[in-house]
């Protein structure tokens, strides 16, 4: 009896410490997955901000330091009058175009923008023309006229294009880039072109010449004063 007794004891001994072993196990089990799952968040959160740094790097950077090389300042004269703007404005419009000094412009190119000119000449220099402009030989000048409009262009032997170096304008209907015609008066002129200057003594009743030119001193706007009105405009560069 004893010794069932005592078999018994053990068996029950046994049974707890086996089911204590157990459950230790099982709570180790259930615990033990956190520290893995945060190692593998960790892991994610690295590749994401690797990811963002590469990406990051990748990207052009758009910001230009002050004192940058490359932003160059257009100075008068400094340059060709298509990026220079003083020289644009040595102009005259007319139907809409925008006929300036320097310009390139042959026959056909004239008619689309003013239409049939009602006289043409063309001259050639030679070294006996009686013109005595040496530095011209071989250049061929074409003066076109219209009413209230003279225009004269030049080409040089080699290049063959025909480029203006000289307009006069008498008629209002053709305006300045700043819309000044023939007819405005002294006041006006002045206001709208403040870089300018009379020559003269500009008296209201005498005759002058207000002159508009940028720091080249080659290409010219003259406006001839009269009764203290604008009679002509001439637009013109001067030839070597």
């Amino acid at each position: 009896m004893m010794k069932l007794i005592n078999k018994t004891a053990v068996f029950i001994l046994l049974s707890l410490i086996l089911t204590t072993a157990l459950t230790g196990c099982q709570s180790s089990n259930a615990t033990s997955p956190e520290p893995a799952q945060k190692s593998a968040e960790q892991n994610t959160s690295d590749k994401q901000n690797m990811g963002e740094e590469a990406t990051n790097s990748g990207k052009p950077t758009t910001q230009i330091s002050e004192g940058e090389e490359g932003a160059e300042v257009i100075k008068e004269g400094s340059m060709e009058k298509e990026g220079n703007v003083v020289l644009k404005e040595l102009a005259f419009v007319y139907n809409g175009h925008t006929i300036a000094i320097s310009d390139i412009a042959n026959e056909e190119q004239m008619e689309q923008m003013l239409g049939k000119p009602d006289n043409l000449k063309t001259h050639t220099y030679t070294a006996d023309d009686g013109t005595n402009m040496d530095t011209l030989i071989g250049f061929t000048e074409k003066v076109y006229t219209y009413p209230g409009l003279e225009i004269k262009t030049i080409s040089i032997p080699e290049g063959k294009q025909d480029s203006i170096f000289h307009i006069e304008i008498t008629d209002p209907k053709y305006v300045t880039a700043r819309n000044i015609k023939t007819g405005d008066s002294l006041e006006t002129l002045k206001s709208t072109y403040p870089e300018g200057k009379l020559l003269g003594d500009g008296a209201p009743d005498e005759e002058d010449d207000f002159r508009y030119e940028p720091s080249n001193y080659v290409d010219v706007m003259s406006f001839h004063i009269k009764d203290a009105k604008v009679e002509s405009i001439q637009i013109y560069s001067l030839l070597d």
